[in-house]
């Protein structure tokens, strides 16, 4: 049975993140399922946070106004990234599967791990201060509940979070 790189992403996977995912197991087969949340329910003040932070002005007042996707405009988002994504591990010549899960992943990435066969978890986001300080982020909550190693990337770099 071959080992599966579960990997939680909260956008498309770059060129460039496809590449590092690979890179962390060269020469390995391995099977790839990525989990892309269909975020709708955004914590105020962390986002606010992340927004400022970026220079993000506009997006900072939609969020204070309480501008959020609906369910289905998220779902929809993340339908679309889920499938970038899969295209992108197909255009290295390399197999991967993958559904849309809710809000919170960190169910739908416990579910997987207790299914067996998943090594490890890498989780591909942009660096969001507030999480990422107060340890709230998904890799963070992961690695306090799961029994498999978590790798925290950041979206289209080589840093890790």
């Amino acid at each position: 049975m071959t080992d599966t790189i579960l990997v939680l992403t909260e956008d498309t996977l770059a060129p460039v993140d496809i590449e590092h995912l690979l890179a962390l197991h060269e020469g390995e087969e391995l099977a790839y399922r990525v989990l892309v949340p269909a975020d709708s329910d955004r914590p105020l003040l962390p986002t606010i946070v992340d927004n400022l932070g970026l220079g993000e002005i506009k997006e900072a007042l939609q969020r204070l106004r309480g501008k959020e996707p609906s369910v289905t405009e998220a779902k929809v988002t993340a339908h679309d990234r889920l499938a970038a994504s899969l295209a992108e591990f197909v255009a290295v010549g390399r197999q991967a599967e993958g559904s849309v899960v809710e809000d919170d992943p960190l169910p739908a990435l416990k579910a997987a791990v207790e299914a067996g066969d998943v090594r490890e978890i890498a989780v591909v986001t942009y660096p969001h201060a507030w999480l990422d300080t107060f340890h709230k982020d998904w890799a963070s909550r992961a690695r306090e509940d799961l029994q498999v190693p978590v790798l925290h990337l950041y979206s289209g770099t080589s840093e890790l979070g």
